[in-house]
């Protein structure tokens, strides 16, 4: 069979093709550039309308408050109105869904504390709480140790007197813990396990109000909390504080043991950061993130945080992301070997 012949007028791309290709590529270049030169115009732009940010806090909460501080520093230093948006309930979720159904613009944001992406992602794999799948990593707020108190009333003065009370009493001491599963509650777990002991936890909704009614009332023995929520009850000698779950000993608290002198390694606390749905331009979040960097510098905001029990905690989107994959990994065990403790 002879060989088809080469007809080159049917592939000449030198006289059928060359024009319109390089119309085409022109086209498609300058369509690019100009692409590129509208994101770097609304980067440049952002914010230019006032931006939302959803918390998982009760309204008037001290994580609340100290929220608010903050976000009113960053809506000045990106010369916008920042809106706190509070909507409590179901634990986060209900927040995580109201801020993961939001347009993915970098004007409606999520203030997380950090429980939510502990606890919550185990229980229920379909939430939106799962990092890069749900949201984007913005920037760190402040991490709060966690105090371990006891009421006036006990005999319960340090912690080593709490650890051999309650392997005298399997069972029988109890806890006040600002809801199931957060990190109030995780550390009371935590140092069950650590210390091998058994406690009883009592949750609380709404904030530690109730909760420190009950303990100081001597109603319920002992309360795991953030200095915050926590301050007033302290300053009136209404509680004995025994440690604290901080990995070195607070500046404010010289002479307050951390828990992790009598188990080292352990640290809990809480945490608050800022996250995006799924698809905010990186712009947006850049932007966000060196404001943030900025009002976390600001001397005079760290020392009042730090009367409020809480710390500085500036990250960088990445670290951010770093970090909740650690403490995940962290806390984990833990919270099986609870739900495991459940279903016996």
């Amino acid at each position: 069979m002879q060989a088809r012949s080469f007809d080159k007028r049917l592939y000449d791309w030198e006289d059928t093709m060359r024009t319109p290709f390089k119309l085409m590529t022109a086209g498609a270049l300058a369509f690019a550039a100009a692409m590129a030169a509208n994101a770097a115009a609304q980067a440049d732009d952002y914010p230019n309308k006032p931006i939302r940010i959803i918390s998982d806090s009760a309204p008037g909460s001290a994580v609340d408050v100290t929220f608010r501080m903050i976000m009113d520093r960053l809506g000045k230093e990106l010369g916008q109105q920042i809106v706190p948006v509070d909507q409590p309930g179901a634990s986060g979720a209900v927040a995580a869904h109201a801020a993961s159904e939001a347009v993915a613009d970098g004007y409606t944001m999520f203030a997380p504390a950090l429980s939510l992406f502990i606890s919550l992602p185990g229980k229920a794999p379909n939430l939106p709480l799962i990092l890069p799948r749900d949201f984007l990593p913005v920037a760190s707020l402040v991490g709060q140790p966690m105090f371990i108190c006891a009421s006036a009333k006990s005999d319960i003065k340090t912690l080593a007197d709490l650890i051999a009370s309650a392997k005298k009493n399997p069972g029988r001491i109890s806890f006040a813990a600002t809801g199931i599963g957060r990190v109030t509650h995780l550390t009371g777990l935590l140092l069950q396990s650590r210390a091998g002991i058994s406690l009883q936890v009592v949750p609380y909704t709404g904030g530690p109000a109730a909760a420190l009614t009950d303990v100081i009332g001597g109603r319920v023995p002992m309360i795991i909390e953030g200095y915050s929520g926590l301050a007033g009850a302290i300053q009136a000698h209404t509680l004995n504080v025994l440690a604290v779950a901080s990995r070195k000993r607070l500046p404010e608290f010289p002479d307050l043991p951390t828990v992790a002198e009598t188990f080292p390694g352990f640290t809990a606390g809480g945490w608050q950061g800022i996250v995006a749905p799924r698809g905010t331009p990186n712009a947006a979040i850049l932007k966000v993130n060196a404001a943030m960097k900025k009002v976390l510098a600001e001397p005079d905001l760290d020392e009042q945080l730090a009367a409020r029990g809480a710390y500085v905690d500036a990250m960088s989107p990445g670290e951010v992301n770093e970090f909740i994959n650690a403490q995940q990994a962290q806390w984990k065990p833990v919270l099986e070997a609870f739900e495991a403790s459940i279903k016996k």
